[in-house]
């Protein structure tokens, strides 16, 4: 036979191989040479061996790294059943038969594909082509091995986390904003860093004060605050996010902040430190609860009645609605009690209160915070117990960046006992030595806030300051901002009834807000 008659015999059925290769972690993916080219290079051997019958290689490559084969979302795998339903491709080639896929089912999909474009899949390592009906017999019993493989290390990674997880220690996964990881030890742990658990702190009680996932959010946006920024193993940098309603509700809502692990609807105390209360994280959750029932604070307050959640019938207990009712086409605003809407107007005293009338019993109050003696001295007291709870906070900030700053001392000193240090350990003591120069500088501006929260108790000239001009404020405050000036400074209103009595209580930090709404104002 000729030369020019076999290259045309040989052109007639020319087989275009396309290979495909797949890693399901990025680890080792920065190497010159990586799994990806160990698989593409047996493979191009492979086809070199059947030069004889016409296989030739393309030179595209369908290359995923760092994707399992449980699905079909990967690009390069998207990209070949693409050139397969364009007519480019003759034979698949791959190394295993688990590198295509690990699913029965999507590979029995992918099996269709094929033989409705006359496509052949082979295995370099398998010996087996689907051409025959025995190598499709021996590709099925493979593939079902591939994806019992696959179910079975499913099975055993969440069995190993339950297991951590009951045991209190960390299962891994992301970061957590308000601690970092921990992997000197046997398993890596979470402790705490020190300036992301003061912000964690300061959340919880944005959110108590401002009852609002938006409000936060916004306060949030204007601080500059961020989600947890970290760099994985192969340099990437993640996170850092701006936070929105969902992710703060995440946040606020993970019991790891109260030293917990969970697993699935299980809780289990952790080995890290908690960085919130209990009874912080149960009211927030609580509140999270109400608000979501309810629409929000904003959207229940859209009238800007000012005693909204704060006023309570002292007769039996119950909260005071703000409600309407019409009358010769005028409308006119009460508070009325739960139980008498509830069970029946006679089953209490106090039944309703003109909103307008108990609304100027409580501004004059407070408007005569400053002019009364035991007002004032009450609200000093109150307010200076704020003070102590702003001294408890940065006691624990400071207690905080000091254990984080010896956990760094030590990790620098055992790095540098070890002799010969590689450039993975160079960089991280250079890092280390970074975060313990911002530490010792957060630290210095810890000892100096300390300094002057102890020398600056709040005095009777700071009361006078704060409700000195009540009245020109107040009419310059939209509804709505009075009716938050009032949250801020009330704690609880009490009506009585049958004594036709109201009682006011303040809240700690009452004199704090007034001032920052009168800043605003002006």
């Amino acid at each position: 036979m000729s030369r020019v008659r076999r290259e045309a015999e040989l052109g007639s059925r020319l087989t275009r191989c396309a290979i495909y290769t797949r890693k399901s972690s990025e680890e080792g993916l920065e190497q010159e040479f990586n799994s990806l080219d160990a698989q593409r290079e047996s493979a191009e051997a492979f086809i070199t061996s059947q030069k004889a019958e016409g296989w030739v290689c393309l030179s595209d490559r369908y290359d995923d790294g760092g994707y399992t084969g449980g699905n079909m979302e990967r690009p390069a795998v998207k990209r070949l059943m693409a050139d397969i339903d364009a007519g480019k491709i003759d034979c698949v080639v791959v190394y295993k038969v688990d590198r295509l896929s690990r699913s029965l089912l999507d590979f029995a999909r992918m099996m269709e594909a094929f033989d409705k474009h006359n496509v052949s899949f082979v295995s370099v390592t398998q010996q087996f082509n689907t051409a025959t009906s025995m190598g499709r017999l021996v590709l099925n019993v493979l593939l079902s091995f591939a994806q019992f493989e696959r179910e079975i290390i499913g099975e055993r990674i969440r069995d190993k986390k339950a297991a951590q997880s009951r045991r209190g220690k960390w299962p891994g996964g992301a970061p957590v904003l308000g601690y970092d990881v921990d992997r000197s030890g046997p398993s890596p742990k979470l402790v705490v860093n020190s300036a992301e658990a003061a912000r964690i702190r300061q959340m919880f009680q944005s959110y108590l004060d401002l009852g609002s996932l938006l409000a936060v959010v916004r306060d949030l946006t204007h601080r500059g605050w961020h989600n947890k920024k970290w760099t994985t193993k192969a340099g990437r940098v993640r996170g850092g996010l701006p936070f929105d309603k969902s992710s703060l509700h995440g946040l606020l809502t993970n019991p790891i902040y109260m030293g917990k692990i969970r697993y699935k609807r299980e809780l289990h105390p952790g080995e890290h430190e908690a960085i919130v209360e209990p009874e912080v994280f149960a009211k927030v959750g609580a509140m999270l609860r109400y608000n979501g029932r309810s629409g929000g604070i904003e959207v229940r307050n859209r009238y800007g009645a000012l005693l909204k959640r704060l006023l309570y019938c002292a007769a039996c207990g119950k909260a005071m609605v703000h409600t309407f009712s019409s009358k010769r086409g005028r409308q006119y605003r009460y508070y009325t009690c739960v139980q008498a809407i509830k069970k029946g107007w006679d089953t209490c005293p106090s039944k309703s209160v003109p909103a307008g009338e108990i609304e100027q019993v409580v501004v004059d109050q407070i408007r005569g915070i400053g002019r009364d003696p035991a007002l004032l001295a009450e609200v000093l007291k109150q307010a200076n117990v704020e003070v102590e709870e702003d001294l408890a906070a940065v006691k624990t900030e400071k207690r905080d960046l000091e254990r984080e700053l010896a956990r760094q001392h030590e990790e620098i000193r055992t790095l540098a006992v070890e002799g010969y240090m590689s450039t993975a350990a160079i960089n991280r003591i250079a890092d280390l030595h970074a975060r313990v120069r911002q530490g010792e500088e957060r630290l210095a501006a810890i000892k100096a806030k300390f300094g002057e929260l102890k020398a600056d108790p709040v005095g009777q000239e700071d009361v006078a300051a704060a409700f000195a001009n009540f009245d020109n404020i107040w009419d310059q405050l939209t509804p709505r901002e009075r009716a938050k000036v009032v949250s801020l400074m009330v704690a609880r209103v009490e009506y009585d009834g049958a004594e036709s009595t109201v009682s006011v209580t303040f809240h700690a930090s009452g004199v704090k807000h007034l001032p920052r709404k009168r800043e605003e104002a002006a």
